[in-house]
């Protein structure tokens, strides 16, 4: 199995409650309430170890509330070497309703200085030695701008090794220009990098392969229940994704891009590392957190899990977009 390295400069506390159904202005009784550790890097990792790799784990952490941080990448077998920052990680809440709906409240993070950047910049050097493949997720936090985040691609793709970037906003226009290997959009951020809605699969295709056109090699658009669209540089897999009861789709994303790395890492085709990936994804909806591998059902998920050279059609015969 590979060494990979994943970097999350912005984590989160997440407080995921869930409710039959939220009434706004009202009070709320929720039926369930967890408080985990998160953000897009370290919930990769998680997947990632599971799998059977070794990760490190870095970014910028608040050091006012590590403790929780620290316990999870002890339990989870994972390389913390995170930069510590003054303050706290910010904590979000998340309320899932029974419809599969999900609100969030995403609180303020801790302000991050030239100097921590700085120390993170050295630090790639030594953390990427030993790695086979790097990941780059989620938002900036206050103090950063999309063109650290362009140095740091840049500084990270100079090692040689593939660099993914799972972003949004002017953090992924500004990242897309320092060309990573691959990049994990949603349907609802690429079409914010488009500038227009995205309506049919002509136009998901067409986007992601301007995307490509600007030097990315892969282009994987998750989305949601209508599975996953993969633009590699020998063409275009679309994925049905299993139907299965949704309970929350935040960790689906980031369940996704770990199935895919795993796949890269271990050379599986791309037709077979997508078919895996789109059931793992849709394992991880029916609960919080990511998704399992162990799952008594994932090899029938997996089944399910269609991939086809061109869009797959739903029950009514029509194209699912």
């Amino acid at each position: 199995m590979a060494h990979l390295l994943t970097i999350t400069l912005n984590p989160a506390l997440d407080l995921t409650q869930s409710t039959a159904e939220l009434m706004p202005g009202a009070v709320n009784r929720a039926l369930t309430c967890e408080l985990e550790p998160a953000g897009k890097g370290i919930n990769l990792a998680r997947v990632l170890v599971r799998l059977g790799h070794t990760v490190t784990v870095s970014g910028l952490l608040g050091a006012d509330n590590a403790a929780p941080f620290e316990q999870l990448f002890r339990t989870s077998g994972l390389n913390d070497q995170f930069v510590r920052v003054p303050g706290q990680t910010r904590t979000n809440l998340k309320i899932t309703e029974h419809n599969g709906r999900v609100t969030e409240l995403n609180g303020p993070a801790f302000t991050a200085g030239v100097d921590h950047f700085e120390r993170l910049l050295d630090s790639l050097p030594e953390l990427i030695t030993d790695c086979e493949a790097v990941m780059v997720c989620g938002s900036l936090p206050d103090g950063l701008t999309p063109e650290q985040l362009v140095r740091l691609i840049t500084r990270l793709r100079e090692t040689g090794k593939p660099v993914w970037l799972d972003t949004s906003g002017p953090a992924l226009a500004a990242g897309l220009t320092a060309r990573p290997a691959g990049v994990k959009p949603n349907l609802e951020e690429l079409a914010d990098w488009c500038g227009h809605d995205l309506d049919s699969p002509g136009a998901i295709a067409e986007a992601a392969r301007n995307i490509q056109l600007g030097g990315v090699d892969d282009v994987v658009v998750s989305l949601g229940p209508r599975g996953v669209f993969w633009l590699g540089p020998e063409g275009g897999l679309w994925a049905d994704s299993p139907t299965v009861p949704v309970f929350s789709t935040v960790c689906a994303g980031d369940t996704l891009l770990a199935a895919l790395m795993h796949g890269r890492m271990t050379g599986q085709t791309d037709r077979d590392t997508l078919c895996y990936a789109t059931a793992l994804a849709a394992e991880s909806v029916r609960h919080v957190g990511v998704g399992d591998p162990a799952a008594s059902d994932f090899e029938r998920l997996r089944q399910q899990a269609r991939v086809h050279p061109r869009p797959g059609r739903n029950n009514n015969g029509e194209l699912p977009l």
